[in-house]
């Protein structure tokens, strides 16, 4: 997903088995992996010429606060799980979480301006 979502636009497998040629991975296998990232809703594929291009359908941002709802949902108590979530973030995550909590549809900050991770 890292390749993907730093491509300008779609990617073919080749440009994901050329980005990740220290890998050692082959090309088929790596055909296989996009499969599955597109039948998890993940990626979107289309048609580019001859070969098949796939695009995230969301940033990495939605993919992880996806994954925090799926998590929050597995709680017997959301609100004795998102207590703890909140007592262990920094204190610039809490203050991003009261911004995000006091007015909801603002955008958020730009992920390409915060350092990659990861």
């Amino acid at each position: 997903m890292h390749v993907v979502w730093a491509a300008p636009g779609p990617i073919t497998a080749r440009g994901v088995c050329d980005a990740l040629a220290d890998r050692g991975l082959a090309y088929t296998t790596w055909l296989t992996v996009l499969g599955r990232l597109e039948r998890k809703g993940l990626l979107v594929r289309t048609r580019d010429a001859r070969a098949h291009a796939y695009a995230p359908v969301g940033s990495r941002e939605d993919l992880v606060a996806g994954l925090m709802q799926q998590a929050l949902g597995q709680a017997d108590d959301r609100a004795a799980a998102l207590q703890r979530f909140a007592a262990s973030v920094s204190p610039e995550e809490a203050e991003a979480l009261r911004r995000a909590l006091a007015d909801p549809g603002a955008p958020g900050p730009d992920p390409s301006a915060a350092p990659a991770t990861g």
